[in-house]
């Protein structure tokens, strides 16, 4: 690709961002040199200006996105001068178009088709009939006489008229100009329109009768009427005014002075055309429009959800005993250590049907004694519920403090039964792993829910019915960012972790990982270099991202990357700092950063974030949010009552509101005009997955398993749930 096409994606995708273009080429460089977005995001902050590690990942999806749309201009244009048909004005109209479909367009008519009804009339020579209709000076009928051809097959007036109107209709449908103007005409006007291809209820009963204005309807809406159709509940159409369609077209084409006969034909030619090339095509475009917009929105859901799941707090120094729910098969017990690491697994049996409370009881008792374990985590599956009315017993009698916490197990079942958890815990069986995983989800849940494929983790909403190659990406760029921005301790980390790190790949977190156990801990970062197939370019990646918090080397428990140890030295020495006094906050003292960067000839954001460093080192971004909520009573749905103020996690962001868990095995929904005294645009605008937050109860519906919750000071109940 030329310059002059880089420089114009650069001025563009700047535009676009609110971004000046100089950052936006040397950032380019960086990535078209293999750099990873944490790096330039954490590392380059001088180079990039600052950009955020969301703008990065923005930058390189347009980046790809306007690459490729020069990629196809230069194609069409190749194929338009091999063809002998490149002329100033499709030149110009391709340099002109600002996307592929504007591109498609100017190429249409040029595509090499599939024998059509057009393309046999233009081999029975009708074209020249065709020009003379649309050209309106001569009547048809008189014309269509010299263009009778027995041996040609056109052996009457009308069958000579029929293939001219063939021509007119495929020339209309392949014009720019008539597909750009019903595009905004459908978009404007257009209605999609369902109804019921069966009698059976179904989740789809909204939808039996469905009209809504395509430029109205929501996100969500889309993609679970596209659901219907693909089960065969739904009949889907996009309604749209005929009578303004035909007239918009025929503007294009019939003058006034054009003869009675010209106006008949090109009438009866540009219907044709509408029913039976364009309407059909342009309504699978809209469509496909529709169901693209609404899945960029639901994997924007599934971006941020994740995120918030991702940067839920740890808790540090809890003893911990997980409990994977179960009813007849039991509820299988694991006990982990303040790292994680496994201690004991057991087996109890205190709900229906074998009711064996008692010995569970002391089951329970006995391995909290032993273990000296302080807290409890109890899956939302299957048997949550018994076996938290179970714990809350138990912890009612007991004299110790001991707290309970619900965990969303979202994804255990998966992780438990995947070859990595076979490899981790190879004696147990997957309900035992599955207790593990929830146990640890409460310790760590970044470094748990890592070993999880994103799409199982159960954020956001219509998840299979998404680009599943899109969804897997964005889902990956989310745990990329959240890993890097928290740091990973390079002793202590598994592989699955390990492998998140900017710059490690499956195989070398496989080999830090063989190389730790075969070498016992790491010392320093500069360690990593002897890890078989960690090379100069996947050191310089991750180092900054992996932390030591025992190193001897001050520098390498930070964020701080080895490329800036010597620049971090000489700050010590202009700022008069001495080793024992880096991470005492009130020991570092203030400096002027602008005339330090002067001194040192430093960028300014670098020598910000080292500074940072020698207060608080490695600091983990989480810390600052709200920790999960721990309880030690129980409430049951009986137990609500209307206008009842409680607090709550959320568990689920989606576009019409936002489902919280308050304890009683049934998440509430907040309807978004529930959220705030303001009006909200969407959801995670207000609040996002992990969130601590205070509600009020608006309505119980036991029989519907049903909870209206509000986020109101004065809240009234929502008028759909929908």
């Amino acid at each position: 690709m030329n310059n002059g096409n880089e420089e114009k994606i650069f001025r563009r995708i700047a535009a676009e961002l609110n971004l000046d273009s100089r950052p936006i080429s040397r950032v380019v460089a960086l990535l078209d040199e293999g750099n990873t977005v944490p790096f330039i995001a954490r590392y380059r902050k001088e180079i990039s200006g600052g950009m955020t590690d969301e703008e990065l990942r923005l930058l390189l999806e347009k980046l790809t996105l306007y690459r490729n749309l020069e990629k196809r201009r230069e194609d069409i244009h190749r194929l338009l001068a091999e063809q002998g048909v490149l002329t100033s004005e499709l030149e110009s109209a391709l340099q002109n178009a600002v996307n592929v479909t504007e591109l498609e367009d100017i190429y249409r008519p040029f595509r090499p088709k599939k024998r059509t009804r057009a393309s046999l009339a233009r081999e029975k020579g009708l074209e020249p009939l065709a020009h003379l209709i649309m050209e309106g000076r001569q009547e048809p009928q008189e014309a269509a006489q010299q263009y009778l051809d027995e041996e040609k097959g056109i052996l009457s007036l009308e069958e000579a008229l029929q293939g001219a109107r063939d021509i007119i209709a495929e020339a209309v449908s392949d014009d720019p100009r008539i597909r750009q103007a019903l595009r905004t005409f459908i978009s404007e006007e257009g209605v999609m329109a369902t109804r019921s291809r069966k009698d059976t209820e179904s989740t789809y009963d909204m939808y039996c009768d469905f009209r809504e204005p395509c430029r109205k309807i929501q996100p969500h809406r889309v993609l679970a009427i596209n659901r219907g159709e693909k089960e065969e509940f739904l009949q889907v159409k996009i309604e749209i005014p005929e009578e303004k369609a035909l007239f918009l077209m025929q503007k294009y084409y019939i003058k006034e002075d054009f003869t009675p006969g010209s106006k008949f034909h090109l009438q009866e030619a540009i219907e044709d055309c509408w029913k039976r090339l364009l309407f059909p095509s342009m309504e699978r475009e809209i469509r496909n429009d529709l169901t693209q917009k609404a899945e960029e929105q639901a994997l924007k859901i599934f971006k941020e959800n994740l995120r918030g799941l991702l940067m839920v707090p740890p808790v540090k120094g809890k003893r911990l005993l997980g409990i994977d729910p179960g009813l007849r098969t039991g509820c299988k017990i694991a006990c982990v250590d303040e790292t994680g690491k496994l201690l004991e697994t057991a087996v109890i049996y205190p709900t229906p049907p074998r009711h064996e409370k008692e010995k569970a009881a002391r089951t329970v008792i006995g391995l909290m004694e032993k273990h000296a374990l302080n807290a409890i985590a109890i899956g939302n599956g299957t048997g949550g519920r018994e076996t938290e009315e179970f714990v809350a017993e138990i912890l009612a009698e007991y004299k110790k403090d001991v707290e309970y916490t619900i965990v969303n197990e979202a994804g255990a079942s998966v992780y438990s039964a995947s070859k990595l958890a076979r490899e981790e815990f190879p004696d147990l069986d997957v309900a035992e792993r599955s207790a593990v995983s929830i146990a640890r989800r409460v310790q760590d849940p970044m470094a748990e829910l890592v070993k999880i494929d994103p799409r199982s983790i159960g954020v956001g909403q219509y998840q299979h019915d998404v680009d599943q190659k899109k969804l897997a990406e964005t889902l990956d760029g989310v745990i990329e960012s959240c890993v890097n921005q928290v740091g990973v301790n390079l002793n202590t980390a598994s592989a699955a972790l390990l492998g998140r790190v900017a710059g490690i790949n499956k195989t070398v977190a496989a080999n830090i990982v063989a190389y730790r156990e075969e070498n016992g801990v790491f010392k320093s970062r500069g360690e990593l270099k002897k890890v078989p197939k960690l090379g100069p370019s996947a050191f310089k990646q991750c180092a900054g991202f992996l932390r030591l918090p025992e190193a001897q080397n001050y520098f390498d428990r930070t964020a701080v990357h080895p490329e800036s140890y010597e620049t971090a030295e000489k700050i010590m020495a202009v700022m008069g700092i001495r080793p024992h006094q880096l991470g005492r906050t009130e020991e570092i003292p203030s400096v002027d950063i602008k005339k330090l960067a002067a001194e040192l000839q430093a960028g300014e954001p670098t020598l910000r974030d080292i500074i940072d460093e020698f207060r608080k080192p490695g600091r983990d971004p989480r810390d600052d949010l709200p920790k999960p909520v721990f309880k030690k009573g129980i409430l049951d749905m009986g137990d609500l009552k209307d206008g009842m103020e409680l607090q709550g996690i959320v568990r689920n962001v989606v576009d019409f509101g936002v489902f919280v868990d308050i304890g009683v095995h049934q998440d509430g929904l907040i309807h978004i005009s529930q959220l705030s005294d303001r009006y909200v645009k969407h959801p995670l605008d207000v609040v996002k997955v992990g969130d601590v937050v205070s509600v009020r109860v608006l309505s119980v519906d036991a029989g519907r398993k049903r909870i209206s919750l509000s986020m109101k000071k004065n809240g009234t109940k929502q008028q759909s749930q929908e």
